[in-house]
């Protein structure tokens, strides 16, 4: 085989992966503590094998999950800048972020100890969902339906205070609502809320 020649995956072993990616962020999401490898094996139906032939070890599952949230964050603004106006965006946007805030739940003690080791580049993600928000404020500020004198890290803080109090799924209610108030207060005076 040529150097230049790379083996893509076969199809059932990517759909494989993207199985297991789903069923992991799904059970970390729901989880209270972090599930077992075997039980986020079976409940993508593959074998225990399969998994760590694509994840080696808890901690490239977990690295896998959490830049595949990330990424979705931020390709998810600009996704949302196409389909909707730039506060309808952003609100859906913030329930996106509650989602990712949620699938963390289940994978903290891991997630936290690849951040202290430097796995994870904590600082890199931070710009990334800080450029994700800059671009939804700019749209709107761009179209005159959002303040022009909030900055991204004030809306993160809020967002993270917000699921702070409000993350688990009996406070959805509330969540809710609070970032429906978040939204209006980034309204421009004058600027009253469609519905």
């Amino acid at each position: 085989m040529a150097a230049a020649e790379i083996r893509r995956p076969r199809a059932d072993a990517t759909r494989n992966r993207e199985q297991l990616l789903a069923v992991a962020t799904r059970l970390f999401a729901s989880a209270e503590t972090e599930p077992s490898m075997r039980a986020i094996a079976n409940a993508a139906g593959v074998g225990i094998a399969t998994l760590y032939r694509h994840f080696p070890t808890r901690e490239a599952l977990v690295d896998a999950v959490y830049r595949d949230q990330v990424s979705r964050l931020t390709t998810g603004a600009r996704e949302l800048l196409a389909q909707l106006d730039p506060p309808a965006a952003l609100r859906r946007w913030m329930d996106l972020f509650g989602e990712w805030i949620a699938t963390k739940n289940g994978m903290l003690g891991t997630l936290l100890a690849m951040i202290e080791s430097g796995e994870i580049a904590h600082a890199h993600t931070r710009t990334e969902l800080l450029g994700a928000i800059d671009d939804l404020l700019e749209a709107g500020r761009a179209s005159a339906q959002l303040r022009t004198d909030v900055p991204a890290e004030d809306i993160a803080a809020a967002l993270i205070g917000i699921f702070t109090v409000a993350g688990s799924p009996e406070h959805e209610a509330m969540a809710a609502r609070l970032l429906d108030l978040l939204l209006d207060g980034l309204r421009p005076c004058g600027h009253p809320h469609p519905g």
